[in-house]
């Protein structure tokens, strides 16, 4: 379950090729050490096997309502793929459900006196971003047709006026063929403006890289915050006010704000729970987002697994109620989200060595596996969604995506 890996920390030239949220002064000079991957078919909790794989590794994370410090001096830290749960098979057989990757830092090493060689990592000697081998030679094929998708919505709709849920998030997936070296594809889809979770990661066969900007859960201190992200315009003058004057989308957005204070509110001490900003307009590529900003102070003994059993998968990829909305979505996707609307980022050093945990949302992010590029993309659906206007949505939400895969500045 636990193997070791190639090493994936490499820098060329100012591209660094790295996990999101890798600390600035570690991007030169860090390697893989060891790493935990595992598959929904091997059994056990994936949560308790992610916290005993760091803590063996000297990085505390069974209480987070401290200021804990990575204990071992050589690790700089961990980064974390985890996918969301799902009753369906993913399109992306091969890229597991959980990654852990951990990284020592310092210089170049020679093999130890008295043990194996450990990785020493040296840059990759490939293409520049931009004029990489790796290209798209055919078109995209959706997992499910724009008339599929409308109908999807208007069941959830149907949904709705039962009581059976208030908002579901329904997401879609598309593939195309991938030939040739991804590094330079994926290098341009991290680069993407406002991508706070850029970054890369991959394993035997496999490449996952997001361009997320979504925070599902940042913990420094003892403090844990939330970002959801609710309400897409482009980002155009008209688009900002549109977005801003959006009943429809406000309300969506609030719901999302309430599930995400219950969620933070299990594992919370009593009465920290606060909304620190709502409803700000962000900009991400091409569009405008609507992002508010919960946290809370963890109450004591709370570690990594129980706060994300508290808050995965995030309110704003599931809806509401989270279990509710999640069974809804499940009957009407056509496949299974893979590694997108789950868990990206880093667990290590933050600023004054203190422990840090941020984890971005995986929306925006693209695998490629088995000579085939992924995507996935979707949105919030309420009682008074437009179908056809939902189709458009995650179409655009993909768009930037698409294009930066295809070579493109990724603008929507």
């Amino acid at each position: 379950m636990s193997t070791p890996g190639p090493v994936v920390g490499c820098r060329l030239g100012s591209l660094d090729l790295l996990p999101p949220r890798v600390p600035a002064a570690c991007r030169t000079q860090i390697w893989e050490r060891s790493r935990l991957e595992w598959r929904c078919h091997e059994g056990g909790d994936p949560l308790r096997l992610l916290c005993e794989f760091l803590s063996s590794h000297g990085v505390p994370v069974g209480d987070l309502s401290t200021s804990p410090r990575v204990i071992d001096s050589s690790v700089c830290g961990a980064a974390v793929l985890l996918s969301p749960p799902s009753v369906k098979a993913s399109p992306t057989t091969t890229v597991p459900a959980l990654v852990a990757v951990v990284y020592e830092h310092g210089p170049r090493r020679a093999p130890d006196a008295d043990g194996p060689a450990r990785p020493v990592p040296g840059p990759w000697r490939g293409s520049l971003p931009g004029s990489g081998t790796g290209s798209l030679p055919g078109s995209w094929t959706g997992s499910w047709t724009d008339a599929q998708h409308a109908r999807a919505v208007e069941e959830v709709r149907a949904a709705i006026a039962r009581g059976d849920v208030y908002v579901v998030n329904l997401v879609g997936h598309a593939s195309a063929p991938f030939a040739g070296d991804p590094r330079a594809a994926l290098a341009r889809v991290a680069a993407l403006p406002g991508a706070r979770y850029g970054g890369v990661l991959r394993g035997d066969g496999w490449w996952v890289a997001s361009a997320s900007p979504e925070t599902l859960v940042e913990v420094s201190g003892g403090r844990a915050v939330t970002r959801p992200i609710k309400g897409t315009r482009p980002a155009t003058a008209e688009g900002r006010a549109e977005l801003l004057a959006s009943a429809k989308e406000r309300a969506e957005h609030v719901m999302i704000v309430d599930l995400e204070r219950n969620d933070l509110g299990r594992v919370a001490r009593v009465g920290s729970v606060r909304v620190d900003e709502l409803f700000a307009i962000r900009r991400w590529s091409g569009l405008w987002q609507a992002e508010s900003t919960v946290s809370a102070r963890l109450a004591g003994g709370v570690g990594l697994a129980e706060l994300l059993r508290a808050v995965w998968p995030g309110g704003s990829v599931t809806g509401a109620p989270k279990l509710a909305a999640i069974e809804v979505a499940t009957r009407l996707e056509p496949v299974g989200r893979g590694p997108s609307m789950g868990a990206f980022g880093w667990i290590g050093h933050g600023p004054g060595g203190a422990l840090t945990v941020d984890l971005g949302l995986t929306i925006r992010t693209v695998a490629i596996a088995g000579g085939r590029a992924h995507v996935w993309a979707g949105g919030g659906i309420v009682w008074d969604s437009d179908p056809q206007a939902e189709v458009a949505e995650a179409a655009a939400k993909a768009a930037p995506v698409k294009a930066a895969l295809s070579g493109g500045r990724g603008e929507a």
